[in-house]
């Protein structure tokens, strides 16, 4: 009697997988993850790994809040260097402050990227709020606090200073869907 009750469960469990990479590949798919306070387990492998598929060539990252060196650290390191071979255009806005130390230091990400043969375009908007994550596949990803959801590290030696799927996270939302699944105006 368990026997047939779980090979009934593991059947449907095999139909739902089946219905959910179809979906996929058609479009019609969205999927939104929570991610909780303190939550790990969410690097930028974690969350987009899916999504990117052999023929990947170009990522635009709108995000309008890159100005620290720890989130142009985040985008060379954790984000750009995540998928190699693909050309990455960057959407973010002007800070007054650091207009001229942020320039040099994008030059020098362009330079280490170029070395692996990839491309970083920067550009800046004065109007640009939300952040999105857009793949030349025609996923869109969009995460509420954009790709610096992760808390700061207690320690240059603590657990998640360079694994960031231990990393504990800020409370945020992801949302995961397809151009063909959306309608433009």
């Amino acid at each position: 009697h368990y026997r047939d009750k779980i090979k009934g469960y593991m059947d449907r469990a095999e139909q739902i997988k089946a219905r959910v990479i179809q979906l996929k590949e058609d479009g019609k798919y969205h999927e939104q993850i929570k991610i909780a306070e303190d939550a790990t387990g969410y690097s930028y492998e974690a969350l987009f790994k899916p999504y990117i598929s052999s023929v990947l060539q170009e990522v635009w990252v709108e995000d309008p809040y890159i100005r620290h060196i720890h989130q142009l650290y985040k985008i060379n390191k954790r984000f750009c260097l995540f998928h190699l071979s693909t050309r990455s255009h960057l959407l973010t806005t002007q800070d007054e402050r650091t207009t001229a130390s942020r320039a040099a230091l994008m030059d020098e990400i362009k330079q280490s990227l170029s070395a692996w043969g990839m491309t970083l375009d920067v550009e800046y908007s004065s109007t640009i709020h939300d952040r999105e994550i857009r793949f030349d596949n025609g996923w869109i990803i969009k995460i509420g606090r954009g790709l610096d959801y992760f808390k700061r590290h207690k320690g240059r030696f603590s657990v998640g200073y360079c694994d960031y799927d231990l990393r504990h996270c800020q409370e945020t939302t992801v949302d995961i869907f397809h151009t063909k699944h959306t309608k433009t105006l």
